[in-house]
């Protein structure tokens, strides 16, 4: 049964459009995460999603209207989320277990999130990732069919963001439906099933992290960071600017190496090396005298896919222009 069911979803704020015209379901026991920078239009289409905003367009969870789905069957964490701070993170999750006539057992849940050993701090105490943690907490104590969680490892460490992973994904194997808004595409990729990118309150593409960088992440790159001095001069570009060459023999100094190459400010760029041929092209660079003081492999990634739709980058939940980057 398909668990979510949008269909050419619209919010404005006045003369701002947060959501333009999205479309999209989500099937029962799907992670599906909800991927681009602040201000995308993430929060607002969770919100039209849950019912807890008016929309325009056509809005079903489980065949229902939002609105009129038992509350026990779903389990939101938005993003601006300030329980009582006076509170322990016990107690805060105990008053909420309390208002489910059928809920998990608070000590259970706890442990899922890493608290119980800090469960009787107050909520103020906390850490910053301590208190996204409980507030996770807070949206698992109804074990429900449908959890919508925006943003939920914003402030937690890796090692915790990690367990928060493993947890979700545990939840989805049991037959629990995900809905994760993030910032983070390293989370996206290792988290959900599918992926919905975003910006200007439209959704770009949706499918498999994989068949996404597939289709638009590019050449897996090859970094070799020269040694200054170290050969491959040319024309004396190492103080700035770009030189991209669609062949190494037409850079002075340079052997032949196969393969596009790209250089700038004493970095070459080789695009499209398997990673069995790394060894050859570290191999002609020392053979023609080019030194270096690293080589780096990357496949492409979401950051590469949202960076060919977009022309930006995600960084720290804002949208980047690649120049300023680079």
């Amino acid at each position: 049964m398909t668990a979510i069911v949008a269909e050419d979803v619209s919010r404005a704020y006045g003369d701002t459009v947060a959501v333009d015209g999205v479309s999209l379901s989500v099937e029962e026991g799907e992670v599906f995460g909800l991927v681009g920078p602040n201000g995308a239009g993430k929060t607002t289409l969770v919100r039209a999603l849950v019912g807890t905003t008016d929309a325009e367009g056509r809005v079903e969870l489980f065949g229902e209207d939002p609105r009129a789905v038992a509350r026990e069957r779903v389990g939101l964490l938005p993003q601006n989320f300030d329980p009582p701070a006076r509170l322990t993170a016990r107690e805060l999750l105990a008053y909420y277990a309390s208002l489910y006539d059928d809920r998990r057992p608070v000590e259970a849940v706890l442990e899922d999130v890493g608290m119980a050993g800090d469960a009787d701090t107050y909520y103020e105490n906390l850490s910053g990732g301590q208190q996204r943690r409980t507030c996770v907490a807070t949206a698992l104590v109804n074990d429900p069919d449908l959890l919508v969680l925006d943003e939920p490892t914003t402030g937690i460490d890796p090692a915790g963001r990690r367990q928060l992973w493993d947890l979700l994904s545990a939840r989805a194997e049991a037959g629990a439906t995900v809905l994760v808004t993030t910032h983070y595409m390293e989370e996206a990729q290792r988290l959900a099933d599918r992926v919905g990118l975003m910006t200007d309150g439209s959704l770009l593409a949706v499918d498999t992290p994989e068949r996404l960088v597939a289709e638009h992440g590019g050449d897996s790159l090859l970094r070799v960071r020269l040694t200054s001095g170290g050969g491959g001069g040319g024309s004396g570009s190492d103080g700035g600017g770009t030189a991209a060459t669609p062949d190494a023999a037409e850079m002075p100094g340079l052997p032949e190496l196969g393969y596009p190459v790209e250089r700038r400010d004493g970095r070459l760029t080789v695009r499209g090396v398997p990673p069995e041929e790394v060894g050859t092209v570290a191999d002609r660079l020392s053979g023609a005298g080019v030194r270096y003081d690293s080589l780096t492999w990357t496949e492409p990634d979401l950051e590469d896919v949202y960076l060919e739709l977009t022309g930006q980058r995600v960084v720290e939940g804002e949208a980047v222009a690649e120049e300023a980057v680079a």
